[in-house]
């Protein structure tokens, strides 16, 4: 596998990794303002190690889901050339991991070495790496030879100038494609003065692009102001932080746009990708900044919702607009899959349109305990389920197989327990077999389990040895572990 478009990392403007800033609508508005590159907000490895890539058909765009359904990165067609995937690990192999997960969506990967925020040093991941050489390079070695997209890192600087210019040294021998610095230490914070000449002597003693950053307090206050720091760093390239937050046209040549402006196209990219309204809210804010005690400020900071947000820049018509265009995008996607699942259905498969209802049973009794119970007494080799998740919607579909005939129900489920006891009530209901339903009076598996719960307090009663022989634990194991009680 070969690297399509090579990032090059000299002479570009860059915009920095900012936590709850570097979403994709603010990166694609530095793209559209004239950003060469743009970076994430950092992202936890093992929050994304816990994600599902989904390909999202209604927004174009590919989403990393975590389990509760949160999108945790989202990025599209037009920056997968421009973005670096800033990562916060303190792992080889868990950065590998991710950057294999994210690889063929991104154009480069980055670890976070410079965050002085406790939640991350605290995890040994950000600046505390800066005090353990032999991670940093173990990580990035792994990830250099691991993918095909460039490796970068960005880091603080040291106490002294040696000891930063020997750990960016032995980084560079490491292969990595460009180091990013944060001219300060990671005690210090935006108001303390940016050492430019610190990220000089780094950038003269190495042969990587240097990437330098922190110049927003005391250089960059437009366009031209990039140069300067640039030239007053020796650096290859600036990569800009709060400048950018507070308004993101400043990657502009021709100057700065009105801030209305800026802000109605961030909020068209808020919409136009389904951003949280917190997150829009937030970089909303920082834009704003001495305004917020404004009529608009005070109706922003009022809003709870995307809508309430459009409606405070006088854009509701828009956001009707854009969300009725998605509806309708959607309802005909979901009409064409379910047309293409008729078509491409297996014709031995054996349907019904049922759903299962936790209601309908007793306590802890379930269709799946019901079918597996019904295979043993058959003596037939116990259920197989393959469940599948369809991108568009994310919901769920199972097929049992049991005694080689298949069932599945054709109403689809919101998770993967739902839909393997719909399978198995489709499956009962063409046996002719009961399925443990309040309804059909008498339910013996939960007499069963009354009469296992009895002997067990007889037998505590009369001082008897608790533990079981070993294979009537691993029966237990076994019908428990298909009690499947979907949590409704």
């Amino acid at each position: 596998m070969t690297v399509n478009t090579p990032l090059c990392f000299r002479g570009k403007k860059i915009l920095a990794p900012m936590v709850r800033v570097g979403t994709l609508p603010m990166r694609l508005l530095a793209l559209d303002y004239g950003a060469d590159i743009v970076y994430c907000e950092e992202l936890i490895d093992i929050k994304m190690l816990q994600c599902k890539r989904v390909i999202n058909e209604v927004l174009e765009t590919v989403d990393f889901v975590a389990p509760n359904e949160r999108v945790v990165f989202r990025t599209c067609e037009r920056e997968r050339e421009r973005v670096v995937f800033q990562m916060g690990s303190a792992d080889a192999e868990r950065a590998l991991a991710v950057a294999k997960l994210v690889e063929s969506d991104v154009a480069g990967i980055d670890i976070n070495m410079g965050c002085p925020k406790e939640y991350s040093t605290k995890a040994s991941m950000g600046a505390a790496l800066l005090s353990d050489p032999d991670k940093i390079e173990s990580i990035l070695t792994t990830l250099v030879k691991g993918i095909c997209k460039p490796v970068t890192c960005k880091i603080r600087i040291l106490p002294s100038v040696e000891d930063t210019v020997n750990l960016v040294k032995r980084i560079e021998k490491t292969g990595i494609a460009a180091i990013a610095v944060h001219g300060r230490k990671k005690e210090e914070r935006p108001q303390h003065p940016v050492h430019c000449d610190v990220i000089k002597a780094i950038s003269e003693a190495v042969s990587i692009p240097v990437i330098a950053n922190g110049g927003s307090h005391d250089f960059i206050k437009e366009y031209a102001d990039i140069e300067t720091f640039q030239k007053a760093t020796a650096a290859s390239s600036v990569m800009i932080a709060r400048a950018a937050m507070w308004n993101p046209s400043v990657f502009r040549k021709e100057g700065f746009c009105p801030l209305k402006d800026v802000m109605q196209d961030y909020i068209k990219y808020a919409v136009r990708y389904d951003n949280h309204y917190t997150n829009t809210k937030y970089c909303l804010c920082q834009m704003l900044r001495e305004q917020l005690e404004t009529t608009q400020g005070k109706k922003l900071h009022a809003a709870q919702s995307t809508q309430e947000i459009c409606e405070a820049f006088e854009m509701g018509d828009f956001y009707e607009e854009t969300t009725a265009t998605f509806e309708a995008k959607k309802t005909s996607l979901e009409t064409k899959v379910q047309d293409e699942d008729d078509q491409i259905e297996d014709p031995d498969v054996i349907k019904m349109a049922v759903r299962f209802d936790k209601r309908e049973y007793p306590p802890q009794i379930t269709p799946k305990m019901y079918l597996l119970e019904w295979c043993r007494k058959e003596k037939h080799p116990q259920p197989v389920y393959e469940t599948v998740q369809r991108p568009l919607d994310r919901l769920f579909c199972s097929v049992v197989t049991v005694a080689e005939r298949k069932y599945r129900s054709t109403l689809w489920d919101k998770s993967k327990k739902l839909a393997e006891q719909a399978a198995a009530i489709v499956c009962l209901r063409t046996l002719g077999v009961p399925e443990g339903k309040l309804c059909e009076g008498e339910n013996h598996l939960v007499n069963k389990r009354k009469r296992g719960d009895q002997e067990s307090l007889i037998s505590r009663d009369h001082g008897e040895d608790l533990a079981e022989p070993s294979h009537k634990k691993a029966n237990f194991i076994e019908e428990t572990s298909a009690m499947n009680v979907p949590k409704m």
